[in-house]
């Protein structure tokens, strides 16, 4: 029987001082009320657009909350004291996607300097990047659908898939395993085609490259289901990240604005089936099949640990991973580093206002996932009354 261990607030909010905590509680205050978020954003948004010197103010408020710096050095202390508990670190340069040719270079350089990084410190096993990091999210969707390609746009994806390769090459060489974040589903045909042709060639022993499923689309499980054939019939190890996925609204806002039927399952319910499904699938397949499991949501997570202890599969198997986003489901994240499980937090870093997009999404997110903001202020009040603040 898993024991139900998230409960415990002290091991989750360990590493936060009082003035944190008080923090926490605040921001989550905040993030709580609807209205408040909308009109934080707008005027955040307008701030950074006009210039405002409000980089201060985020700095000290959200962005410490939700980041761990802005450069890789500047997340170390952070990074060392999450390792101290259990909790290894993924660097996210969290620099959201731009269009021209010099940040996409830019972005690669900082991705293949950040595995660097990565190779010297046991405390982060993993890199990451986002394919609109590395290219234009309208090029991935025209290439997804088939349409045919100018001369200069063939140009512009051979220079995307270059990108790719040099990355995946040199998390080969050094054997840093590298996750690869999904997107929105009208680009993410061309990105799964091109990680799949990566996996083919760099997963030949171990997953190494590792893409990530949504699996609050309806059709992720029969892909999954469907790639693992090929894995097999080719010879290619699958590095598989499952998460619920992160653009609900935009994409349930696309399908009705253009008539077709949103790629969304019917309900949070079907969502969650869909997930726990997907897991149990890469459980049973761990000899093809090496799992990193994204997710904030406490009875996956019991689910996840109840199934390997059934399977008994080993609570620190380097096949399976546990993952939370910085700032958000101390107790969870906290709670599985201390019972022995392998389990991470994506840290997001950059320049404050380069972060911001990011920092307005994760609030967005936080204001539409019912409950998540609830789960967290119930846990930050019972341990501000544990410590008696």
């Amino acid at each position: 029987m898993t024991k139900r261990i998230f409960e415990n607030t002290k091991t989750a909010f360990a590493l936060k001082s009082d003035a944190e905590l008080e923090r926490a509680f605040f921001l989550f205050k905040l993030i709580s009320i609807e209205p408040l978020v909308k009109i934080g954003t707008s005027v955040t948004n307008f701030a950074i657009k006009a210039k405002l010197p409000v980089e201060g103010l985020i700095r000290t408020t959200v962005f410490d909350h939700f980041c761990g710096g802005v450069s890789e050095k500047d997340c170390m202390p952070v990074v060392e004291r999450m390792w101290e508990k259990g909790v290894s670190t993924i660097l996210d340069y969290s620099v959201e996607g731009k269009d021209t040719e010099d940040p996409l270079d830019d972005a690669l350089s900082k991705t293949l300097e950040i595995m660097d990084f990565v190779k010297e410190h046991e405390a982060i096993p993993f890199a990451v990047f986002k394919p609109t990091g590395y290219g234009r999210l309208a090029l991935y969707q025209k290439r997804g659908s088939g349409q045919p390609l100018s001369a200069t746009e063939s140009k512009e994806w051979d220079r995307i898939v270059e990108r790719f390769q040099q990355t995946c090459q040199k998390a080969y060489d050094l054997n840093v395993p590298l996750l690869i974040d999904a997107e929105e589903s009208w680009m993410q045909d061309a990105a799964d085609d091109l990680v799949e042709d990566m996996m083919r060639t760099f997963n030949k022993e171990d997953a190494i490259v590792f893409n990530t499923l949504q699996m609050y689309r309806a059709d992720r499980l029969q892909y999954l289901k469907e790639l693992h054939k090929r894995a097999k019939q080719q010879g290619f190890k699958l590095g598989i990240k499952l998460v619920r996925g992160a653009y609900l609204e935009k994409e349930n806002e696309r399908a009705q604005e253009n008539g077709y039927p949103s790629p969304i399952c019917a309900s949070k319910q079907d969502t969650d089936t869909n997930f726990d499904a997907a897991v149990t699938y890469c459980l049973n397949h761990l000899e093809d099949i090496s799992l990193y499991v994204g997710t904030h949501n406490e009875e996956s997570s019991y689910k996840v640990m109840a199934e390997m202890e059934a399977k008994q599969i080993s609570i620190n198997d380097p096949r399976v991973w546990f993952g939370q986003l910085y700032g958000m489901s101390d107790h969870i994240s906290f709670n599985l580093g201390k019972a022995g499980y392998n389990v991470s937090k994506y840290l997001p870093f950059g320049p404050v206002r380069d972060v911001m997009p990011y920092l307005i999404r994760r609030a967005e997110e936080n204001t539409s996932v019912a409950g998540q903001t609830n789960r967290e202020l119930e846990l930050l009040r019972s341990e501000r009354i544990r410590r008696k603040l």
